[in-house]
């Protein structure tokens, strides 16, 4: 098997792509730590406790013996906090999509996604067999266009906060069509959860991750009673794979506690005005976005990785998102705020921007 001619050519269309350790002493602008708990020592400290009494992990599957106290508090936990019937544990954002499309598998005629759904979604509806139909981002007409040539059950799925513009969907118009269609609705919350609660249209599927705004790591599925059953049944991504540790549950209850309290919430809504408005004072072109997650289009992969590379030199860590993950034309800085930058750290970040372009 010879793979030589592949990477070549992704290192020469600046598409080649490989982790980098990250340095402590950066300031990083590109993690999804946007209520800043993954480092809160309160979290840590429950997380500690869960290892003395848990151990470090489940040991099997939920439905083997890996399903523990921790993870059934933490299940109830989520399940008051969205205010959905039950609530259902999974290893990642991603086995969560997977596993809610695995197990609709035999139940479904035809899917609907924004054009602009996270790769999660669309690889789950590639896997099950359906083509992945794409209704313009979010343009709710055209999403009653693909939805009048269907027949038989459908389901439309949107990302609640998308990952790369950080814009939001609407979540009532889109649950509204899906009904009238008698379709089902889903929507990931990935990006969402934690600095916003959650907005959940009846007897929907709601996905959200713990690995963001939570700080720890692992996602859940909410809804009806009889769809979590359902789930517990069919879902293969559920039922064969390992349970996230319970030390994690502790910590993501702490988390869930913390995110109640809202001081997080607003110290990042107050980072967020003030990127804004330093931005504009800066005359740069960043569209604004009332997320934590602020994109600087650049246009091109090369440029990208140049201006990264540049702030790394200065001490900031943001991450250059290329094409196939982002259209062609629109490579960006993804820059992601965090409720423990200072104002100083994004005036600067913001300075050093401005002198890269």
């Amino acid at each position: 098997m010879n793979f030589s001619q592949t990477l070549f050519a992704l290192k020469q269309q600046h598409l080649y792509r490989s982790a980098k350790v990250v340095d402590s002493g950066c300031v990083n602008f590109c993690s999804n730590d946007y209520l800043g708990l993954k480092n809160h020592s309160q979290v840590i400290k429950a997380f500690k406790e869960g290892a003395d009494e848990f151990g470090v992990g489940s040991g099997a599957a939920h439905l083997v013996s890996g399903h523990s106290k921790a993870h059934q508090a933490l299940e109830e936990a989520l399940a008051k906090y969205t205010k959905q019937q039950r609530v259902l544990l999974f290893s990642s954002g991603y086995s969560a999509n997977l596993g809610v499309f695995s197990a609709l598998k035999s139940k479904l005629d035809w899917v609907v996604q924004d054009k602009l759904n996270h790769a999660s979604l669309i690889d789950a509806n590639q896997l099950i067999g359906l083509p992945v139909q794409r209704y313009l981002h979010n343009d709710t007409n055209s999403l009653k266009k693909k939805i009048q040539k269907q027949t038989g059950q459908g389901l439309v799925v949107t990302d609640s906060i998308f990952s790369m513009d950080g814009d939001s969907a609407n979540i009532d118009q889109l649950s509204t069509i899906a009904k009238h269609s008698n379709a089902w609705f889903m929507q990931d919350d990935a990006h969402g959860f934690g600095m916003k609660t959650p907005h959940i249209p009846s007897h929907s599927i709601y996905m959200a991750t713990l690995g963001k705004a939570a700080g720890t790591m692992g996602a859940f599925v909410a809804g009806d009673e009889e769809f979590i059953e359902f789930l517990i049944q069919k879902s293969r991504p559920y039922i064969y794979t390992t349970a996230i540790a319970p030390a994690l549950c502790m910590a993501a209850l702490k988390s869930l506690e913390l995110i109640q309290q809202g001081t997080q919430q607003q110290k990042l809504r107050a980072n967020i005005d003030y990127f804004y408005i330093f931005s504009q004072t800066l005359g740069l072109p960043i569209a604004h976005s009332k997320s934590a997650i602020q994109p600087l289009i650049v246009g091109n992969n090369e440029k990208a990785l140049m201006i990264s590379k540049t702030l790394l030199k200065q001490g900031f860590f943001v991450k250059a998102i290329r094409s196939p993950t982002v259209p062609q034309g629109t490579e960006r800085l993804r820059i992601t705020l965090s409720a423990n930058h200072t104002k100083t750290q994004i005036a600067q970040l913001l300075t050093q921007i401005k002198n890269a372009l």
